[in-house]
């Protein structure tokens, strides 16, 4: 088990355009971000899964619920 997040810098770094200067805080917000959105995503998709008796999340349930939650994480 890891003790700490993985980091996203790296990440980050890659998908901006241009010489973008990314500050700590804002790096640390974005990780914080990403990993409520990954957490409601879990949990919904387990909520999807015990729906249909499956003791596993599986593909199709996190398909299942991905566009509600992207949709939900819009706004």
């Amino acid at each position: 088990m890891l003790n700490k997040a993985p980091r996203l810098k790296q990440r980050v770094k890659s998908k901006t355009k241009g010489n973008v200067n990314v500050r700590p805080a804002s790096e640390a917000m974005m990780e914080l971000v990403t990993l409520l959105f990954l957490n409601n995503l879990a949990q919904q998709a387990t909520a999807k899964a015990f729906e249909e008796k499956s003791s596993t999340i599986r593909a199709h349930h996190v398909k299942a619920v991905a566009k509600r939650v992207l949709k939900s994480a819009r706004g």
